[in-house]
Order: structure tokens, then C-alpha cells, then sequence
């Protein structure tokens, strides 16, 4: 990782699992571009902040969820964009097994902040 990309893709994971441990979907939309792209947990397309939202309301209510970032690899493809990817446990304090996904973010320069424009989850283990 280059030093200006592995501290743009830190300082929005720190965001980003701060949001996730309340749950608060007003704090993790912030974090993506006006024209996201997201696709989570569910085969659901999400679109924009509003969708990112809409998303992370629809969430169960867990008491107490975590989320880890490891094996997070980043650069820079452009002077405005910036590839990311990672291995996510996600800790959901025995409510339900822990998942760990591989998570996928293009980080974009928008409106002078670093926005994710896409977010792509994906099972960690094999499909074929």
C-alpha cells in the first residue's frame, strides 16, 4: 500500500467500524459517494447514500456487532481513486455465527473527501 492510500483506507475503516459497532447507518452512509454502488449481505443492489442507508436500517438489531478488517491491501488506480480490499470478521457477540466475507471498496476523491463509491461483500469461502 502507498502511505496517502493505506491512510485514506485506514481513517475510513476506523468510520466505518465505529458506525457498524451502533449500527448507525446515518454515520456509515456518510461514508460513501452520492452515486454508490452496494452490495452487501443480500443479492440486493443498493444505490446511493439513500440505498446505503436503507440497507443498514434493515439489519437486525444485534446488542453488541464488531467488524475486523485483516489482509487489507490498497492503492492508488488514479490521483482520485483508490482500490481496497480486505478480509471483515464480523463479530456478532453470539447472536449468530461470526461471518467473515471479503469486502471490496473503490474510494473515490468527492466533493474534496474520500467517498466509497463501491462496496462489494463476498463469502470468503470458495464458490466452486
Amino acid at each position: 500500500m502507498s502511505k496517502e492510500a493505506d491512510a485514506i483506507v485506514s481513517a475510513i475503516i476506523a468510520k466505518w467500524c465505529a458506525g457498524f459497532a451502533s449500527l448507525d447507518a446515518a454515520a456509515l452512509s456518510s461514508l460513501y459517494s452520492k452515486n454508490a454502488f452496494f452490495f452487501g449481505s443480500n443479492p440486493t443492489l443498493y444505490r446511493g447514500r439513500d440505498g446505503v442507508t436503507n440497507y443498514f436500517n434493515g439489519l437486525p438489531r444485534w446488542r453488541k456487532p464488531s467488524a475486523t478488517f485483516s489482509e487489507v491491501q490498497a492503492t492508488h488506480a488514479g490521483p482520485d481513486l483508490i482500490n481496497m480490499g480486505a478480509t471483515i470478521n464480523f463479530d456478532l457477540a453470539g447472536e449468530r455465527p461470526d461471518l467473515v466475507v471479503k469486502m471490496s471498496w473503490v474510494i473515490i476523491r468527492e466533493d474534496g473527501d474520500w467517498k466509497i463509491v463501491n462496496h462489494h461483500a463476498s463469502a470468503k469461502a470458495p464458490l466452486i
